[in-house]
């Protein structure tokens, strides 16, 4: 879930607004939530290891319980993949010339191994008002909610004016797994195509003792994409070392790409997101920003704001050695040496013109190669008040005075593959997590139990208020 992580630190700044009170969930349909949450959790869909189609199936079947029919749901998997299948539902609207919309979540959740855990990582703990457990937010939290949503729907009779989709996808969090996201905008877009999606990536932040800070909305991401560095020589024994080492002439091109900065860049969304910040800091920071979105080759301002890892990186395409592989015996002269090189590429800018950068950087005596999977080129959504505006709405009547801010995430999400085929993707506020990140990606997962209740209740009405 990569989401709204960039922004934690630099949105301290902003006032705190209400405090999440401790609630038993007992209303009917609560349970019924937990029931579909506590199975999807507790369902192992580590790829690879779990099984994604089993959770798309038991999903299926409760929508099929609720009164969907078998033309309402698709489930789809690849003979290559048979674990990593998805599904799509469908909610016909009244109003056929209205466009629709899509929810869309992922299944799969990053590995767990039980030894490192406090707790069963595959199964579903309440203690000290929070669930514990892989996918408790990531992503199953929204999965949970988008098919609880249209269950609800349909149990209630509600007919929305425009067609609501869902796409409950695998893969999104495995690099080279089969993407139901990708493989759906290829081979059925007319299924999943939409005015706009809404997706994860968004959310809400507390601080340690439970305050509500903020919302978010993502609008944009970066793209994600891998070069190998490698270098080759000869070797020899290590008695009677040369000038010339695949070692050093990595280390050289490695240290390259470390002493450069991609060119400071501003879409509409990281425009009205550092305005904003600027604004809450205020002070030499607040000054800095000021200066940079009047003249982004100001490197003075730069470095004041680059100060913050965060901005930093949500300022340009950032790209950084990950891993390195080197020579073959302790009492020789290498003969190769890789280092795999991550960038996180601004919106809009390619894979092979930065390809091209870090060639320069590295130098004749590097070969630089770009790694499949290749990611399309980021493309910014717009920042429509369409969408924004009925985000804002519906959360000051769940959420008065907590301020929403847009942001563009510097991590990836599925949403990239919808923006390619022509399909703006959201990452929808109403989610609060702690300033830590509940554990997300790491060791015992977590949200706040109420958290997760009042998300739902926000992106419940918030989809009606988008379809109605």
């Amino acid at each position: 879930m990569p989401k709204v992580r960039t922004t934690c630190v630099s949105l301290g700044v902003l006032a705190l607004a209400g405090a999440l009170p401790a609630a038993a969930q007992t209303r009917p349909d609560q349970k019924s939530f937990f029931g579909l949450y506590k199975e999807l959790v507790e369902t192992n869909t580590v790829v690879d290891e779990g099984s994604c189609t089993q959770a798309a199936g038991q999903i299926a079947a409760r929508l099929k319980a609720a009164g969907f029919t078998d033309g309402d749901v698709t489930l789809f998997s690849v003979p290559d993949h048979p674990k990593d299948g998805g599904l799509v539902a469908v909610l016909a609207g009244s109003d056929a010339a209205a466009k629709p919309m899509l929810l869309l979540g992922h299944l799969d959740v990053v590995a767990a191994k039980r030894a490192d855990w406090v707790r069963d990582p595959f199964r579903l703990v309440e203690e000290g008002g929070y669930y514990y457990a892989r996918g408790t937010v990531d992503d199953k939290a929204m999965a949970a909610i988008w098919a609880d949503t249209f269950i609800r729907f349909r149990k209630e009779g509600y007919r929305p004016r425009r067609t609501i989709k869902l796409a409950l996808t695998c893969g999104e969090e495995t690099t080279f797994a089969f993407n139901g996201a990708q493989w759906l905008a290829k081979n059925k877009p007319d299924l999943i195509a939409a005015e706009f999606a809404l997706n994860e990536g968004g959310g809400g932040r507390t601080d340690a003792a439970g305050n509500r800070q903020l919302l978010a909305v993502q609008v944009g991401e970066k793209a994600a994409q891998n070069y190998t560095f490698t270098t080759t020589n000869p070797g020899g024994h290590s008695s009677q070392p040369i000038p010339a080492n695949a070692i050093y002439e990595l280390a050289d091109a490695l240290k390259a790409v470390q002493g450069y900065e991609f060119p400071v860049k501003f879409t509409d969304t990281t425009r009205a997101f550092f305005a904003m910040t600027a604004k809450g800091q205020g002070g030499e920071v607040g000054a800095a920003i000021t200066r940079l979105l009047a003249n982004p080759n100001d490197k003075g301002a730069d470095a004041i704001v680059s100060r913050d890892k965060a901005m930093h990186s949500t300022l340009r395409t950032t790209c950084v050695a990950t891993l390195v592989n080197a020579g073959h015996a302790e009492n020789a002269l290498p003969q190769k040496a890789t280092a795999n090189v991550n960038c996180r590429i601004f919106p809009g800018e390619t894979v092979e013109a930065t390809a091209a950068k870090l060639k320069e950087l590295a130098g004749p005596k590097v070969t630089v190669t770009t790694n499949q999977p290749v990611r399309p080129v980021a493309v910014p959504p717009p920042l429509d008040p369409k969408i924004t505006g009925p985000m804002e709405a519906v959360a000051k009547t769940h959420f008065p005075g907590v301020p929403l801010l847009p942001l563009m995430s510097t991590g990836a999400t599925d949403g990239i593959f919808l923006e390619a085929i022509g399909i703006p993707v959201y990452g929808a506020p109403g989610i609060f997590i702690d300033p830590d990140f509940g554990g997300i990606h790491g060791l015992n997962e977590r949200i706040r139990v109420k958290s997760l209740y009042d998300g739902r209740d926000y992106l419940y009405d918030l989809v009606k208020a988008y379809a109605g």
